[in-house]
C-alpha cells in the first residue's frame, strides 16, 4: 500500500478564549459569531465558526485556523499541538 506525507503548509491561527474574542472576530473577518453572550459548555465560552462543512462550535481553548483557501475551522488543542509547530518567517 502506498504511503503519503502531508505537504508542509504554513497556516495562521488564533486561540479562542473569552479574552481573545475580539481577536477571533477580527481574524475571521467577522464570520465568527457567538452562540449567545451567556452560552457556556462545561464552564467554557463557545462561539460559532462557519466552515466549508457548515457551522461548528468552538470551545474556549480551541484554535481557529485559516485554511489554505482562506476558510476557517476550529481545532482542538491536543490535535493542534500534534499537527502544528510555531514557525517564524
Amino acid at each position: 500500500m502506498p504511503k503519503f506525507r502531508k505537504k508542509p503548509v504554513i497556516i495562521e491561527a488564533v486561540r479562542f478564549t473569552r479574552h481573545t474574542w475580539d481577536e477571533v472576530k477580527e481574524f475571521t473577518n467577522g464570520q465568527a459569531h457567538s452562540w449567545t453572550t451567556e452560552k457556556y459548555v462545561g464552564g467554557k465560552s463557545t462561539c460559532i465558526i462557519p466552515t466549508l462543512e457548515g457551522e461548528h462550535i468552538a470551545t474556549e481553548g480551541d484554535w481557529i485556523i485559516k485554511g489554505v483557501n482562506g476558510e476557517f475551522y476550529p481545532c482542538k488543542p491536543d490535535i493542534f499541538q500534534k499537527t502544528y509547530e510555531l514557525t517564524i518567517i
